[in-house]
């Protein structure tokens, strides 16, 4: 058993899940792994089922936090020492897990992999929102987040508890931002990221400009009122 977990929330990643699993099984399998296959519509559940992968299957879609939650529940139950989320689209590549698990042995509670830690942002609506968001925590917490979108986020086994014990906790840059506030210690590690090359994102133009004013409202506003 290792000390860490790679957990893999997968909402209809029936073109992509066998290639993203084997590849760890292949070339990190000093690594366990869970695949949350997060009520899929398609058939990831049954490529789960039928490889023999390990997974837990959600019977409902509960959105990416939902299914992040169950993961490191998982993580939590079973006393890994950290736990590092990795999208079921193959976008985040493992071979940079083990600079982020150095750093963070650092002393480090959080340790996300940075797409511009040494590189400036590309000019992009996308990219707009994240300046936003970074320029909101600055805002708030006086901590510069350079890629507070990244979903590649490791966490140490204090984080997994607040996680796992949290019912309203998500992995999204407003937690970071409470987190930080809280006294959560982040760091950022160098990565590259691969684009999607099958299936669909969710992150349609007008789901991404919803998902940049929740978040700028989340932390500007509603983190004050947070517990």
């Amino acid at each position: 058993m290792s000390d860490l977990l790679i957990i893999i929330p997968a909402y209809n990643e029936e073109d992509n899940i066998e290639r993203v699993v084997d590849r760890l099984t292949a070339s990190f399998p000093q690594y366990d792994y869970v695949v949350v296959n997060d009520g899929s519509r398609d058939s990831t559940g049954e490529i789960c089922r039928r490889r023999g992968y390990n997974f837990l299957d959600l019977p409902v879609n509960l959105g990416l936090a939902g299914g992040f939650q169950a993961g490191i529940r998982y993580a939590y139950a079973k006393g890994y020492a950290c736990a590092i989320q990795i999208d079921g689209d193959g976008q985040h590549r493992p071979e940079f897990i083990a600079d982020m698990k150095k750093k963070m042995e650092e002393g480090y509670d959080i340790v996300i992999g940075s797409r511009f830690v040494h590189e400036k942002k590309p000019k992009s609506m996308r990219m707009l929102g994240s300046n936003l968001i970074e320029f909101a925590i600055r805002l708030t917490t006086g901590k510069v987040i350079k890629d507070p979108t990244s979903g590649m986020r490791l966490f140490n086994r204090k984080m997994i508890r607040e996680f796992a014990k949290g019912l309203n906790f998500g992995p999204e840059p407003d937690t970071i931002s409470y987190l930080l506030k809280q006294g959560a210690s982040v760091a950022e590690v160098p990565v590259v990221m691969d684009e999607r090359t099958k299936g669909v994102s969710y992150l349609t133009p007008v789901n991404a400009a919803r998902y940049m004013i929740q978040m700028l409202v989340s932390i500007l506003f509603i983190q004050n009122f947070r517990k």
